[in-house]
C-alpha cells in the first residue's frame, strides 16, 4: 500500500516536525517531479547558499513560487558553501538552512548538493522554471542551457536591495 505524503505527513507528525519532510534527497526529489510533472504542475527550481536567511531571501523564494505550482530548492552544503565564499562561511551549518528553508510555508521542497554549481542536480531534475536573481545575467545562469533544451524558461527575479548575506555579517562584525 502507497501512502501519500499527506498520510505520512501526519502518521510523522507527533514524531517529527513535518516541514521536515520538504528536505529531500536526489532519488525522492526525482521520484517527486516525475509525479508532479505528470499531473500538469509546472516544477521551479532555484538554488543558493541561504546563509543568513534575511528578506531578501524570503521574497525572493516568494516571487520564484509564483512562477509555477512546486518550488524545489538546491540548497548549496557546507563544503560548497566554503569554496564559494571563504573558509569563514557558512555561518550557519547546512541541516539547520535546510530545516530553516524548508519551513518556509511557500517552498514545497529542499535538496542539499555538495557540488560548487547546481548543474548535475538541474540536469537530474529537469525543472519546468529555473530561476535566479537579476543580478546573473541569462548567459551566466548554471543550468539554463540545460533547462531551455528541455523545453523550460529561465526568469530572473529582481533583488530587494539593501539586504545582502556578506553585508549582514559585515554589521555584525562592527
Amino acid at each position: 500500500m502507497k501512502l501519500s505524503m499527506n498520510a505520512v505527513s501526519i502518521l510523522l507528525g507527533a514524531h517529527m516536525e513535518t516541514y521536515r519532510l520538504k528536505i529531500k534527497n536526489i532519488s525522492d526529489a526525482r521520484k517527486e517531479m516525475v509525479l508532479l510533472k505528470t499531473n500538469g504542475k509546472k516544477i521551479v527550481f532555484t538554488n543558493g547558499c541561504f546563509d543568513i536567511l534575511h528578506i531578501g531571501h524570503l521574497r525572493y523564494l516568494y516571487k520564484a513560487k509564483q512562477l509555477g505550482d512546486f518550488l524545489m530548492v538546491g540548497l548549496n552544503s557546507d563544503r560548497s558553501v566554503r569554496s564559494i565564499k571563504g573558509p569563514e562561511r557558512p555561518i550557519i551549518p547546512q541541516d539547520q538552512r535546510a530545516e530553516m528553508l524548508a519551513a518556509i510555508g511557500f517552498v514545497d521542497g529542499v535538496i542539499l548538493f555538495d557540488e560548487d554549481d547546481p548543474l548535475e542536480l538541474i540536469k537530474q531534475l529537469m525543472p519546468d522554471i529555473l530561476v535566479k536573481g537579476e543580478d546573473w545575467s541569462e548567459d551566466d545562469i548554471i543550468g539554463s542551457d540545460v533547462v531551455k533544451a528541455g523545453g523550460g524558461e529561465v526568469q530572473r527575479i529582481p533583488l530587494v536591495s539593501g539586504f545582502s548575506t556578506t553585508e549582514l555579517i559585515k554589521k555584525i562584525k562592527g
